[in-house]
């Protein structure tokens, strides 16, 4: 099949099929790159795996390193997205995925979080963290971002880390991932701490070496394929029986040969003056809290038919971890891991019901109806927005108008409309999406059914509703809510 062809039907069926054992399960892919300040390349596609286009994947995670944060660099992205961003979003919007919330960026370390647009109503309490270590914490050329969130009921988050490098500052590297543990807190629920979470993921340059053999013993040790004898003197394999604060956490093997340090340019390793010796610096890490969230019983949750049980316990399998060692722009080979992950129950209904009031011919029949669970506070700062099918992140609606009223039914897209930037809305030029948001869960709660426009051109229009929920205190956090009951769209 044709590139083209693969985007337009996994846009067309984002959310994928989910067959046998899958049926319970999410699968979530991850990569992580120090990319040392190069312009990104025109592609990267295959970084994400063979299948990317066929949406059996429900989660990207990206955590990136050394992104170029050059005074003047810094100040263009703070305008506008970054380079790397920018190439994610175009990658993985094709296919049916959106940035979630926004990314996380502290100087060179950038984490990106992106999902099927159906899961965004499950994705709830979107919080980020920043932590310098970087000349004593005060500079945040190393250290750790995260983003958490409660994905379909269960705490999650996802810690990307640049740690100290050379082999002499082992010591120090755990001291910097102990501080990054301890500074990073968030508000609201029972995972206020990053190993509060029911999974950890922890990834990133964390800049381990391997100890005791000479350069000229590692590079036989890789050419002759014995990377078990390599393995054993990994600093972080060795660690992980000796450090309390790696107590719990998981890799796979390292069936991959060490990803640093290259030649730019080249599959060689390093043939400068300095002669840094091979090293698995860039890893993906696992952590299962001992004790996972409290699975509901029979309580008005599971009464009211928002969550379902499962059975079981919180489980995470890992099925690839490899190596990309096409890419040569970096000193750095990119490294990506995916798992799947099983629930003992799920929350699989979405607050918020949606559905347009009738087939749209002409801006006045833009009336959305939606109906609020009794458990959903609302807000005067809900919204529904509408955007273009295909939307990558949450800043890309053409226009929005506030769900007013504290038992409100409906809201109409041609009145009272914010727009940005057209000065009308235009139904005729765009396949758009109607999504809805909440604000004290930092996420979208709502998702309607697809339905048609009819158009003269006879164009068809999924449309989505969001409502996003505003802090007074010109915090606005808009965090993309869709849901077509969590099932293939």
């Amino acid at each position: 099949r044709s590139r083209n062809q693969s985007r337009s039907e996994a846009a067309q069926n984002p959310a994928g099929a989910l067959q046998g054992d899958r049926l319970d399960s999410r699968l979530v892919y991850i990569v992580t790159w120090n990319v040392g300040s190069a312009v990104p390349p025109d592609d990267i596609t295959s970084l994400f795996g063979p299948n990317v286009s066929d949406g059996s994947v429900d989660m990207f995670i990206i955590g990136l390193q050394e992104v170029n944060s050059m005074i003047n660099k810094r100040l263009k992205d703070a305008l506008f997205s970054d380079q790397w961003s920018e190439l994610c979003m175009d990658t993985l919007s094709p296919f049916g995925y959106v940035l979630v919330s926004t990314s996380v960026r502290m100087q060179g370390v950038l984490l990106m979080v992106f999902s099927k647009f159906c899961h965004l109503p499950f994705l709830r309490g979107v919080q980020t963290q920043s932590t310098r270590t970087g000349l004593g914490g005060y500079w945040g050329n190393k250290g750790g971002v995260s983003a958490r969130m409660t994905a379909f009921g269960h705490p999650v988050c996802f810690l990307n880390c640049h740690l100290p490098a050379h082999m002499r500052n082992l010591e120090q590297r755990m001291e910097d991932f102990e501080s990054i543990l301890q500074q990073q807190q968030f508000e609201g629920g029972t995972a206020t701490g990053v190993l509060d979470h029911d999974v950890v993921f922890w990834f990133g340059d964390l800049n381990f070496r391997i100890e005791d053999y000479d350069i000229h013993v590692v590079k036989c040790a890789i050419d002759s394929n014995k990377l078990p004898l390599l393995w054993e003197r990994d600093q972080l394999n060795m660690a992980k029986s000796t450090e309390s604060i790696l107590e719990g956490f998981t890799e796979g093997s390292l069936s991959f040969p060490p990803t640093y340090k290259f030649d730019v340019g080249t599959h060689t390793y390093d043939t400068s003056s300095k002669k840094r010796k091979p090293a698995w610096t860039d890893r993906i890490l696992w952590r299962l809290r001992r004790t996972g969230s409290p699975v509901p019983t029979h309580n008005a949750s599971l009464q009211r038919g928002l969550t379902s049980w499962l059975g079981g316990a919180t489980k995470v399998v890992q099925h690839k971890y490899l190596s990309h060692m096409d890419f040569t722009i970096s000193d750095h080979k990119p490294v990506s891991a995916l798992f799947s992950l099983q629930f003992p129950f799920r929350v699989d209904m979405p607050l918020v019901e949606l559905q347009a009031s009738k087939e749209w011919c002409k801006a006045s029949d833009a009336t959305v109806r939606f109906t609020v669970a009794s458990t959903y506070q609302r807000s005067s700062w809900d919204w529904v927005a509408i955007y273009k099918v295909g939307f990558r992140h949450h800043k890309d609606y053409q226009a929005y108008v506030w769900a007013k009223g504290e038992h409100a039914t409906q809201v109409r897209l041609n009145s009272d409309s914010h727009k940005d930037p057209k000065p009308e809305l235009d139904l005729e030029l765009n396949t758009d999406l109607l999504p809805f948001i909440s604000n004290t869960m930092n996420s979208i709660v709502g998702l309607s059914s697809p339905f048609q426009v009819m158009l003269s051109k006879k164009l068809q229009l999924l449309v989505f509703f969001i409502g996003n929920l505003f802090t007074k205190h010109l915090n606005i956090k808009q965090t993309l809510l869709c849901i077509h009951k969590n099932a293939t769209l």
